[in-house]
């Protein structure tokens, strides 16, 4: 979440693959590589890879999901997901456009 002091800037398509999102997790920050943002359910989601000390993406490929949402001033914020079934929806949703990517 961004705080009063930050704001989104806009980016251009050069840019985009560059862009990082930091999660303030219990044991820590995480720095993470933005995969895609996608809708099921009439909801917006932001899949995140967390990246090693190096920045690279994590051995294990580990994938975050989370809410995402912008306010009326276009600020991005994401939320955690506690409901399971939304988490597996979303998930399902997920590894479908993964999957289609790999066609």
């Amino acid at each position: 979440m961004l705080n009063e002091n930050e704001k989104a800037t806009p980016v251009t398509e050069d840019e985009i693959d560059d862009i990082r999102v930091t999660l303030e997790l219990d044991d820590g920050e995480c720095e993470c590589e933005i995969l895609t943002i996608f809708e099921c359910g009439g909801k917006d989601y932001i899949a995140l890879m967390p990246l090693d000390e190096d920045g690279d993406e994590n051995a294990e490929g580990d994938v975050y999901l989370y809410r995402y949402h912008e306010d009326a001033e276009g600020i991005p914020d994401v939320e955690f997901i506690d409901d399971e079934d939304e988490y597996a929806r979303a998930s399902a949703r997920f590894e479908e456009l993964v999957g289609q990517d790999d066609e």
